[in-house]
């Protein structure tokens, strides 16, 4: 079974970890992946440039075969090529057995979502545990940077992992243009609208914003944080990539928190010219750092904060922060009315809104009310973001 990873670098590393579970499952070889070079990043690294290839192959050996490269002997076959369908359950892929009987190779070309959160054979949710938080090192040069800098952080005391998703792409693919300048919404409007596999074109950035569905602004994240009693001399620790306005908009979340830094801050040029141009190998630092970090905070749901979010419930709930976008705009436009104030008021209703939303054992939840069809699949939890109880026991030992 031959394979293309598609998107950045935690929807391929949730991809492959499914398409693991699949050779699994039609018992098949795994080819290494391919991974994606034609997402919006253009990130040109091969498999072994990201992960730790024979450690990989070598932690699933018992699970599944796995080769480098397809055999000389093979790489004149005809292939088949299939489209999985996304959250398919273990009888869908019994019946895909079928097409190893009439081809030597099937390609895959997407390996995102491609299995159900729920109903899978215990055996097979665990073994995507195992991949995604065991097998799946990085390559021994982003893990031994990722220590590095983890532990400079950590030098200074405890930090905050703010998952910041404030980057042009964001903005311009979720439509949210508030508290920008109508030429910058402008700017992000023409992105959208030349980024074929974009499909929403014409988006109402009001409406994204009350639903929730728009990344908090810097100045958001700086009132929340404050609001949830940390402290001015707090350390956060910027995993995002080039925050959009740059100053003009972080210097309003510095404003509360001036102990904030980021990567380029941490580390030596020298060290980060390795990676540079190559936005996968510089979002796995990231990745490393918020899963070390003392507390996580994504301010927008995404692959990355999913993928952290799951990883730190695995290893033993460690505390994330998940802020409730909805409610937080409706007391964020109080203040902006001038009906509240920031204080000790404010500080009690963010506070009481996310007491259930800081990491506890908790199962997945279910679909949205009124879903149907396979939309029902789409609105249920993903089992990389919480893979309780399947995968974690209480006692801490899995």
């Amino acid at each position: 079974m031959t394979v293309r990873s598609n998107g950045g670098l935690n929807q391929m590393r949730t991809g492959i970890c499914d398409m693991i579970a699949v050779a699994r499952l039609v018992n098949a070889t795994l080819v290494i992946p391919q991974l994606d070079k034609r997402s919006f990043w253009q990130d040109t690294s091969t498999f072994k440039d990201i992960f730790n290839e024979p450690s990989f192959i070598k932690a699933l050996e018992g699970d599944v075969h796995i080769v480098s490269d397809l055999p000389e002997t093979l790489q004149s076959a005809v292939r088949a090529r299939k489209h999985f369908t996304s959250w398919s359950g273990a009888s869908y892929y019994e019946g895909a057995k079928e097409l190893w009987k009439d081809h030597k190779v099937v390609h895959i070309p997407k390996s995102d979502s491609r299995l159900a959160n729920n109903g899978l054979p215990i055996d097979i949710q665990r073994l995507r545990c195992r991949c995604l938080y065991q097998a799946l090192r990085f390559s021994d040069q982003i893990e031994d940077l990722g220590k590095k800098l983890v532990e400079r952080l950590k030098s200074r005391g405890r930090f905050i992992a703010l998952h910041l998703r404030y980057e042009k792409d964001m903005l311009a693919f979720t439509g949210c243009t508030y508290g920008l300048s109508e030429s910058e919404a402008d700017e992000l409007r023409i992105l959208r609208e030349k980024t074929s596999h974009w499909k929403l074109k014409d988006i109402n950035s009001t409406e994204q914003r009350t639903g929730g569905n728009c990344p908090l602004t810097p100045l958001e994240v700086g009132m929340f944080l404050r609001a949830m009693g940390y402290t001015e001399s707090t350390w956060i620790y910027l995993a995002a990539g080039e925050i959009y306005g740059g100053d003009k908009y972080i210097s309003k979340l510095r404003l509360y928190f001036p102990n904030l830094v980021s990567k380029e801050v941490l580390a030596t040029k020298e060290e980060l010219e390795k990676f540079k141009n190559h936005a996968s190998q510089v979002a796995a630092l990231d990745y490393i750092i918020s899963v070390e970090s003392d507390v996580f905070v994504p301010s927008h749901s995404g692959n990355m904060a999913r993928a952290v979010e799951g990883h730190r419930r695995f290893l033993g709930h460690r505390k994330t922060s998940s802020p409730d976008r909805r409610g937080l705009v409706e007391l964020f436009g109080l203040i902006e009315k001038g009906e509240l104030i920031e204080g000790p008021k404010l500080s009690s209703l963010i506070m009481r809104m996310h007491k259930y939303r800081q990491g506890a054992p908790r199962k997945r939840y279910a679909s949205l009310p009124g879903s149907k069809g396979r939309e029902r699949l789409r609105t249920e939890e993903s089992f990389y973001e919480n893979p309780f109880p399947e995968c974690i026991c209480l006692t801490g030992k899995h």
